[in-house]
């Protein structure tokens, strides 16, 4: 069967990619997921469980490179089922500052300005709603009134400027069932009878390109072709991926793998991108209540320097013990815990994506090169977050909660000590990004131009997080859903 297009990656975006251009009367699309479907699935739909997809089967779950100076143990999940990351995160939902735009426009992502994208996440928002959730937890007040009394006054994320201050959260959930791409665009599946045919547990493994055009895929069970074009939605580890092995990509990393080359584009992989995030945790004197939609419903922001146009520190307050990284350095941990977890908004250290080899199944080479910015600005602004986590903890609303803090623990003072303890236990937000980056045309190390189409070869475009030309402030989900809405328009002219 030939198809109109082909989506490959069922996930954040790609299946709003999908959905849109199934709606238009005789379609024929075609939608890849690595992963099985999610419909009717609660492992997925329950969103108070999202930590228990975390290393599970629905998990590609990779591994990065050593990190000389930050944590190689790091895990990336990455979501192996219809709706992506969407269908496996804790559903913390932006829309992010005017200023992340701004940005991206002046690194040359001409139309993609604050303007431009308004009304792309205006069409998310009418599908995926966005609620408050303001749980009766003692302990989370306590933190909302703590960071009050810090200096930090409460804010309404999502309905007014992004600024300094606390707040809870809103959540793309309903009734604590979650609304990734998948649930809110492409649910039930049986209503798109032939214009969709979605096929899930099928991998792909390289892109067919015949006279510089991209015209079908191959995966693991044959060969799918389309007249029009192949829109690639894997995300920011596996959409470079499955260029580089389909031939797109820096030339000289291409043949030294034995793989021909169709387009040499130098950026493929390079420009990775994430939130890095440390830890300070505390053992609670009294119980924690467990009142709670996803654990981590509090915000906090923070500028740490004066003159900022935006805070470039976020915190996540959990009421729960974090310890994945902390308890197998040796710090101890405790059953009634809280954590603060203060990540770098716009971090500026930049990593990498490449093959491991030329066959399909094996995972790629991840390196984030984690605090390596040669201005120390991602350290500095990860150190001023742990202090501004103690400073809170002394508040009067928190500190009769506080028994003792359990990481980096009290006797940790000296900076470089501070400094080398959140490196060595940080984690991510999961929120990498940049890989396929967007551009002009005429930049060598752009992949896609502003249209979102592959650079030096036809009908192929990327649409998903690996097209950030800079990671946003906020936490990227419903950025990424809103590149879908752009890039079915885009395709559908």
């Amino acid at each position: 069967m030939t198809f109109d297009h082909i989506v490959v990656g069922g996930g954040t975006a790609g299946a709003i990619v999908a959905a849109r251009l199934a709606e238009r009367p005789g379609a024929r699309i075609a939608l890849l997921e690595a992963g099985p479907s999610d419909e009717g699935d609660a492992r997925v739909l329950t969103l108070r469980d999202w930590p228990d997809l975390l290393e599970g089967p629905l998990d590609f779950d990779y591994r990065i490179e050593p990190q000389p100076r930050g944590n190689g143990a790091i895990r990336h999940a990455r979501g192996k089922v219809l709706g992506g990351c969407s269908s496996h995160n804790s559903c913390i939902a932006f829309v992010p500052p005017d200023r992340d735009f701004a940005d991206w426009a002046a690194r040359g992502a001409a139309g993609w300005g604050p303007a431009d994208v308004a009304p792309f996440f205006d069409r998310v928002l009418e599908k995926v709603p966005l609620s408050d959730v303001e749980p009766d937890n003692a302990c989370g007040r306590a933190f909302v009134q703590a960071a009050e009394q810090a200096g930090f006054p409460l804010q309404r994320f999502n309905r007014e400027p992004l600024r300094s201050g606390v707040g809870w959260f809103q959540l793309n959930q309903r009734g604590g069932v979650r609304l990734s791409s998948s649930v809110a665009y492409l649910h039930p599946l049986k209503q798109w009878g032939d214009r969709l045919t979605v096929r899930t547990g099928e991998m792909v493994r390289g892109i067919i390109v015949e006279g510089g055009r991209a015209v079908g895929v191959r995966t693991d069970a044959g060969e799918l072709r389309c007249d029009g074009e192949v829109i690639v939605c894997c995300g920011a580890f596996d959409s470079p991926r499955l260029l580089l092995l389909s031939g797109i990509g820096p030339a000289d990393d291409l043949k030294r793998l034995g793989i021909d080359v169709i387009a040499d584009r130098p950026g493929v992989g390079e420009n990775l991108l994430d939130h890095p995030e440390g830890v300070v945790m505390f053992e609670s004197a009294r119980e924690v209540p467990t009142a709670t939609t996803q654990f981590w419903e509090i915000g906090l922001f923070a500028e740490t320097v004066d003159g900022l146009d935006c805070p470039d520190l976020m915190f996540h307050f959990g009421t729960v013990p974090f310890d994945m990284h902390t308890a197998p350095a040796g710090y101890p941990t405790a059953t009634h815990a809280f954590s603060m977890t203060p990540n770098v908004a716009r971090a500026r250290s930049q990593g990498r994506v490449w093959l491991r080899s030329a066959d399909p199944k094996d995972p790629p080479r991840i390196d984030f090169r984690y605090f390596t910015d040669p201005d120390g600005h991602d350290e500095r602004v990860m150190l001023a977050g742990v202090h501004l986590a103690r400073r809170i903890a002394q508040q009067p609303a928190l500190a009769p909660w506080i028994a003792r803090e359990l990481a980096p623990g009290a006797a940790v003072t000296d900076d470089a000590a501070l400094s080398a303890y959140v490196r060595r236990t940080a984690n991510t937000v999961y929120h990498p990004a940049g890989t396929c980056r967007v551009g002009d045309a005429r930049d060598g190390l752009a992949v896609v131009d502003p249209a979102l189409r592959v650079i030096g070869v036809d009908g192929l475009r990327v649409a998903d997080a690996s097209i950030f030309p800079s990671m946003t402030t906020t936490n990227p989900c419903i950025t990424a859903m809103m590149i879908g809405e752009r890039a079915a328009a885009l395709v559908g002219g």
